[in-house]
């Protein structure tokens, strides 16, 4: 648990950081660090039903 908590951390840092040397806001870097990983999460959640979709058409027998 403490290396998924560390590593949200970076990820929401450094999506902070990145946005604010670009439009030099802080307010907007916060807003896409919280912003973003919540879309990716989504994302993620859609792309794993996609794989699980391929899997179970692969026929019997196949490795994954």
């Amino acid at each position: 648990m403490l290396k998924t908590i560390t590593f949200a951390i970076m990820h929401f840092s450094i999506a902070v950081g990145v946005v604010y040397l670009l439009t030099g806001s802080l307010a907007l870097g916060g807003l896409v660090g919280v912003i973003e990983p919540l879309c990716n999460t989504v994302a993620y959640f859609f792309h794993e039903k996609a794989w699980e979709r391929i899997r179970a058409r692969r026929l019997p027998g196949l490795p994954a």
